[in-house]
């Protein structure tokens, strides 16, 4: 995994670490985030898989260390930085949330605890692979919970922002309850399963309807899913009923997708074929999904791509990754709307509420303490896994499982203003007490 997927500054304060004879001093830093997004009660953490591979296989080739020495601002650094980089490899701790844990405002997503230099380094790409995946694994969870069991389908990669981010994006939704995708790397990476439909082109592109339909029936059998807006939507049904088994059923990709579902499902029962799906697609996100369902419209599944590939009405998450420990000393920031608090930390989860605690407390360990849950748990330790991390599927189930939990208010898409509440235990507000006023003392130190 090349070293270079990171943002400048990354490297320049890391060869700034090298030549004051910080960057093997031990570092923690925290990932998380300040706010919810707009319109989320929660989010769906994602990407810890991605975090581990890119930290496992973190390098910096010849090529690569040659660039750098090229660029102005190393012209000044030490041959011995580029021999550090050369070598360089994670050798640090990682702790993290589960995938498919629903976490809030200011709870770490992970904490890595390694040599500043390589704390450092890693940041730009944790914060991408973590902050995109966890937003789109959210945005499918909000549609998975509204379709009230009706299968939803990632149909977003021609919409997302790169190939690769078709390909993650598909992998999220996965884990935030999609039935499966239609990126054919997705699935062949992660064993995530495929759908795929025909476009308007197979249609036109045989002489006539009839022709294109019966060669897709005789090219997928069972799997055969008709396209019957190319023309009219009513015709394509009739032919589609008319050609009979085997299929999977028809896809409705245009008009009033209520109103033309029913007269679909009509001529398809009429026709003896009452296990044939139908499927809806068209710019389609929870908020239709969720009309759809209200109007008792008899579609079954919904291929959903630009607003579950992008996030379309949410489609950014402010991750940060904040220096919390340094060399035995906590640190933190107190600047306005932006301040953190210090010490690497651990998240509790009990029945209906959450405490953000220091990381050597244990709360629910003492006898009468309500029952709780540790968030944060060891995934590499020295640089090495120190367990199988659970697959894609067994990670969409633990995910379902944990947004059930959650208040109903929290998964409405409607009562925004809804908080989760987190409160934070009192050694860490203590903490944070005894680091401003340090803090303070120092300031008022330098300024006399």
């Amino acid at each position: 995994m090349t070293g270079l997927l990171t943002d400048l500054y990354q490297l320049t304060m890391a060869a700034g670490y090298f030549e004051a004879g910080k960057a093997d001093e031990l570092a923690s830093f925290e990932l998380f985030f300040r706010h919810l997004p707009r319109y989320r009660n929660y989010v769906l953490s994602a990407g810890l898989e991605q975090v581990v591979e890119y930290l496992a296989n973190l390098r910096f080739t010849a090529d690569e260390i040659r660039y750098l020495r090229s660029l102005p601002q190393f012209q000044r650094v030490s041959p011995g930085f580029f021999e550090a980089l050369a070598k360089l490899r994670f050798t640090g701790d990682l702790f993290a949330i589960k995938e498919g844990t629903p976490i809030f405002a200011g709870e770490p997503f992970l904490t890595v605890r390694a040599p500043l230099m390589e704390a450092q380094i890693v940041e730009t790409y944790l914060l991408a692979t973590i902050g995109f995946q966890s937003l789109i694994a959210t945005k499918a969870a909000r549609m998975v919970e509204v379709a009230g069991g009706r299968a939803v389908v990632d149909f977003g990669t021609r919409r997302a922002h790169s190939p690769e981010a078709g390909v993650l994006a598909g992998r999220a939704s996965y884990i935030g309850g999609c039935a499966g995708t239609s990126n054919t790397e997705t699935g062949f990476r992660y064993g995530i399963p495929v759908f795929g439909t025909a476009a308007h082109s197979w249609i036109q592109a045989f002489a006539t309807e009839r022709e294109a339909s019966q060669r897709l029936q005789d090219l997928l059998g069972e799997a055969t899913v008709y396209l019957i807006d190319t023309y009219d939507t009513i015709e394509g049904a009739r032919l589609a009923a008319s050609l009979g088994r085997p299929m999977w059923g028809v896809r409705l990709d245009s008009g009033n997708l209520v109103e033309l579902s029913r007269a679909v499902r009509k001529i398809l029962d009429e026709a003896g074929l009452q296990d044939a799906k139908i499927m809806a697609t068209s710019d389609l996100n929870e908020y239709k999904i969720l009309e759809f369902a209200a109007a008792g419209a008899p579609i079954d599944a919904f291929g959903v791509g630009t607003d579950l590939a992008t996030s379309t009405d949410s489609p950014n998450l402010g991750v940060v990754y904040k220096l919390v420990e340094l060399d035995g000393r906590v640190t933190a920031k107190f600047s306005e709307d932006k301040h953190t608090l210090p010490g690497a930390k651990q998240v509790f989860r009990l029945a209906g509420h959450d405490v953000i605690a220091c990381s050597w407390e244990c709360i629910g360990c003492s006898p009468g303490e309500p029952e709780a849950r540790a968030l944060l748990r060891p995934v590499l330790l020295g640089g090495k896994l120190v367990e199988p991390l659970p697959g894609v599927t067994a990670t969409r189930q633990y995910a379902a499982e944990s947004i059930k939990r959650l208040p109903t208010a929290i998964r409405s898409l409607f009562d925004t203003d809804q908080q989760y509440h987190v409160e934070h235990s009192q050694a860490l507000m203590a903490l944070y007490e005894k680091v401003q006023n340090e803090n303070g003392l120092l300031r008022h130190r330098h300024a006399d």
